[in-house]
This record gives C-alpha cells, sequence and structure tokens, in this order.
C-alpha cells in the first residue's frame, strides 16, 4: 500500500511539474524567449509527461494485479470456508488445551495470520510491548521457540509430506 501511495504522490508531483513547465513555455512564447530556451523547456515538458504516464501505468498496474489477487483469495476462501471454519475450531481447541487467556487466543490467532507485533498491537489498542509479551507467553505455553513454531505446529499435519506430494 505503501508502494501505490508513492506512485500516486509521483504521479501528481509529475503531473504538476508537466502543468507548470506549459504555463512557464506559453509565457515565455508569449515574451519572445528564443528558440533554444522553449526547446529546452519543451523537453523538460516531454520528461514531466512522460514520468506522469509511466507512473500512471505502474499505479494502474499494480491496482490490477491487487485486484486479481484479492478476487482468486476471495474465491479461495469460498471454495474451502468450511475447511478454514474446521481448522479455526481446531486451532481454538488447541489453545485451549495450551490454557491460553482470551487475549493470548487473540494474539495467536494474530500471529498465525501473519500481522507484525505492530500490527497486532494496532488491531488490539495495546502497545507493542505487551504484544510482544503476550506472544511469548504463547509461545511458552506452546511449547514453540517463535512465530515460525507455531505456524509449523498447525501446518505440519496438514501438508501432504513431500514424497506424497511428488507422487
Amino acid at each position: 500500500m505503501k508502494r501505490s501511495r508513492l506512485n500516486l504522490i509521483s504521479m501528481i508531483v509529475f503531473s504538476l511539474i508537466a502543468v507548470l513547465v506549459a504555463a512557464d513555455l506559453f509565457t515565455d512564447q508569449e515574451e519572445g524567449a528564443s528558440f533554444l530556451h522553449l526547446f529546452m523547456e519543451s523537453i523538460a515538458l516531454f520528461a514531466a509527461l512522460i514520468g506522469a504516464v509511466v507512473t500512471f501505468r505502474m499505479l494502474r498496474s499494480a491496482s490490477d494485479a491487487l485486484m486479481v489477487a484479492q478476487t482468486e483469495a476471495s474465491r479461495w476462501r469460498n471454495e474451502n470456508r468450511e475447511l478454514l471454519q474446521g481448522l479455526s475450531a481446531a486451532i481454538g481447541r488447541q489453545f485451549s488445551q495450551w490454557e491460553l487467556s482470551p487475549a493470548e487466543h487473540e494474539i495467536g490467532y494474530l500471529l498465525l495470520k501473519g500481522l507484525s507485533m505492530d500490527e497486532i498491537a494496532s488491531v488490539r489498542g495495546t502497545s507493542e510491548r505487551t504484544a510482544r509479551d503476550q506472544a511469548r507467553s504463547v509461545y511458552r505455553k506452546a511449547g514453540v521457540s517463535g512465530r515460525a513454531g507455531l505456524s509449523a505446529f498447525f501446518l505440519e499435519d496438514l501438508l501432504v509430506p513431500v514424497a506424497q506430494a511428488a507422487e
């Protein structure tokens, strides 16, 4: 999202430069500026327009790719809704067996979803330090060393072994 915002800002800046250079070209021509001066400013105008167009295309391409990814993710979720609900319930049961508190349950789910500590803190309305402390508590109660171990705990039995997948 930050990159698309940067592309949008770049497109606006290039467009603004193009408008300002075009206005300057117009006034310079009215004032009788030399051909070389007008030519150089025309090149600057052309470069700004190319920058605006290229940035617009990059922004549109990124937007199209995001839409395709969102559509694919939505299709996948719809096709696998029952499986996902069952997985979520199984994860919840395991969290209960580990005797996680309600806050730790939520932290565990957010960790498995891949949110950063900053994002988890924001979602939960806590400090990043609190989120980190609660995550460490989840890892300790689960007997894993970190986020990768927590994810692996749930994925290990879900994924087909490499030898079977090749067949």
